[in-house]
């Protein structure tokens, strides 16, 4: 038995959330439909914000036919510090492009920042959760409106976010310059320009 919740098990706590009955399959109807498409959107949400876990810098692409096709799980990207100064990178759709020259045309090898959107099966577990419990919680509001279990997930969603920020803070390898992802992006625009910046 993985000591991982499995996507199963999070849409059962879902369906659970609202009182209905677990089932054994993903393929279960249009109420689990329902709950996988909650499930999803809330990971996409909660990953898109950026944890050490699908954060990466310095990445290096290079183009192909003088553009860069970007992978379908990139949910954000920007030049990293340093790298790049004669481009301003911006994803737009799946293509990189540069605002500074108004166009998608990228000539050589670009260094980026990327924040990925994570199959479930390669989160740890602690963001797992969140999502899990944030889910149950929108689902319970946004499908039946389940007023008396609400007070009680979002306890629990708040207790869950808790627990993936101190893991963040545990394995991130912040200092007090970087902090967290939100406070290294505001020291590296204010020491590399004043550009706007994810």
């Amino acid at each position: 038995m993985s000591n991982f919740t499995t996507e199963l098990e999070a849409v059962n706590t879902m369906l659970s959330a609202v009182g209905s009955q677990p089932v054994n399959s993903l393929d279960a109807g249009a109420e689990v439909a329902i709950a996988k498409n909650i499930l999803r959107e809330t990971r996409r949400e909660v990953l898109s914000r950026g944890w050490s876990f699908n954060y990466e810098t310095e990445v290096k692409l290079t183009p192909v036919n003088d553009e860069i096709v970007l992978a379908e799980n990139v949910l954000r990207i920007d030049g990293s510090a340093g790298h790049n100064s004669n481009l301003d990178l911006v994803q737009r759709g799946t293509r990189l492009y540069d605002r500074k020259g108004h166009t998608y045309a990228i000539t050589a090898q670009v260094t980026v920042d990327i924040i990925y959107n994570l199959e479930w099966t390669l989160l740890p577990e602690v963001a797992r959760r969140f999502i899990m419990i944030r889910s149950a919680r929108v689902f319970a509001d946004r499908v039946v409106g389940y007023g008396p279990q609400h007070s009680f997930t979002l306890a629990d969603e708040f207790q869950a976010l808790t627990d993936l920020k101190d893991a963040e803070g545990d394995t991130a390898d912040h200092n007090y310059l970087t902090g967290n992802n939100d406070v290294y992006r505001v020291v590296r625009r204010e020491s590399v320009s004043r550009k706007i910046r994810f």
